[in-house]
């Protein structure tokens, strides 16, 4: 077979290895790639948001499956494109992106579908925004309603942010038309954990929960990024909890959009929030995350490709999804400066060092292959990924592999995992 893996990131290097292991897979193609998968598979120059040049390039190497890694292609429609040449796609269809694609577009459907969510207001009009803020008050979260690569989010602790937020959304156009429309909610409290599931459009089979990091800095401080580690299971979301949670948070949305003509096909990705009032969710993504792929990867016994091809047949409830009792825990390591402007082109070492250990793989993201070395090509260059008899146990060994790779001007976090393992005690 011959598999199509389209993005760039730590998550697409996390799929190419996986995908790899069924021998079934002759060949994998990643466009457009990166250092990791180039050792994985070929890479190929095609960027992730040319849909007409990935369905080319499915067709002219007659590939057998595209699995679309990051959200953009889903959103410009990749899997309809490739359903008409006849090409199967694992990831919704553009209508279902939306899902993430929108942040108006998913408020409502889950005020339609009975999600618990944080009361919000959508505007289309600056000054409409505005008068809401000043009458509200704060705390409040300013959201930009398009794809703004993770960024387009801003939680406001007074009404100040708030309105510099809107203006920079909807007057200064920092995330272009992304923020042509703004979603204004409340601002919830507590703690954060995602909740990933298979889906065929009716049936869904349930990852185990997972908590990410979004600030740069250690206690949660600094800038969001796109993920600065990741680990699973988390405490806050035990297994006894998992089917409840589907039902509140997956269940609803895929009756929903079923009910639409729109069925969702892929992996949703439930961001949560548990407040005093118990679980609300905060928003969906239409894939993996990215650092949450790489330890549920890590974890995923059942093999990826079967699974992928029975959501896509509408089969999932043929197949056991089983994970590993063992604790994941990655840990990225980033360039300085990231997620602000940083520099590239340093050499990477010790990579071979750190995937000797038992239970570990590195996952590179930001990087690429120059004159035969792996230098850094992006902020996020490394997600060190380990597998531990628990999480104290993943974690100590994430980080004696991340000691063993070095490139000039990193740096990471240490407190990955710190809320999890407060959390078991």
């Amino acid at each position: 077979m011959k598999i199509l893996v389209v993005g760039s990131g730590g998550r697409e290097h996390a799929l190419c290895w996986k995908l790899s292991q069924n021998p079934k897979v002759e060949t994998i193609l990643c466009a457009p790639g990166n250092g990791g998968t180039a050792q994985v598979g070929t890479n190929i120059p095609v960027k992730d948001d040319d849909i007409p040049g990935l369905v080319a390039l499915a067709r002219n190497e007659e590939v057998d499956l595209v699995v679309a890694g990051p959200e953009l292609p889903l959103v410009l429609g990749l899997e309809n494109a490739l359903r008409q040449e006849g090409i199967p796609c694992f990831g919704p269809n553009a209508f279902a992106a939306n899902l993430e694609g929108s942040k108006a577009f998913s408020k409502n459907v889950m005020a339609e579908a009975g999600v618990p969510t944080a009361p919000f207001r959508v505007f289309d009009e600056y000054a409409d925004a505005v008068a809401f803020i000043k009458e509200k008050g704060a705390p409040l979260v300013v959201k930009a309603d398009g794809l703004a690569a993770g960024k387009g989010v801003v939680v406001a602790t007074n009404v100040e942010e708030a309105l510099e937020a809107v203006e920079e959304m909807m007057v200064k156009k920092v995330f272009g038309s992304a923020g042509d429309r703004v979603v204004v909610e409340e601002a919830l409290k507590g703690e954060e954990a995602s909740f990933l599931c298979f889906c065929d459009g009716v049936n869904y089979a349930m990852l185990p929960s997972c908590q990410d990091h979004k600030a740069a800095h250690e206690g949660d401080t600094g800038p969001n990024t796109g993920g600065m580690g990741a680990y699973s299971p988390a405490p806050i979301l035990p297994k006894e909890k998992y089917a409840e949670t589907a039902e509140l948070c997956i269940k609803p949305i895929l009756r929903h959009l079923a009910a639409k003509g729109e069925p969702f096909k892929g992996v949703l990705y439930a961001g949560l929030m548990y407040t005093e009032n118990g679980p609300s969710v905060l928003e969906y993504n239409v894939r993996f995350g990215d650092p949450e792929c790489q330890p549920l990867l890590m974890r995923l016994e059942t093999d990826l490709l079967e699974i992928m091809f029975a959501c896509i047949d509408g089969k999932l409830d043929q197949v056991e999804v089983v994970s590993t009792p063992q604790t994941a825990c990655g840990v990225v390591i980033a360039a300085e400066g990231y997620p602000g402007s940083y520099p590239k082109g340093m050499e990477v070492t010790g990579l071979d060092e750190a995937d000797a250990m038992e239970g570990v793989k590195v996952f590179q993201a930001g990087t690429k292959v120059e004159d035969g070395k792996i230098v850094t090509s992006g902020g996020r260059v490394l997600c060190v990924t380990a597998l531990g008899d628990d999480l104290a146990q993943a974690r100590k060994k994430a980080y004696e592999a991340v000691d063993k790779v070095h490139f000039d001007k990193s740096f990471y976090r240490r407190d990955i995992a710190d809320k999890g393992l407060k959390r078991s005690k």
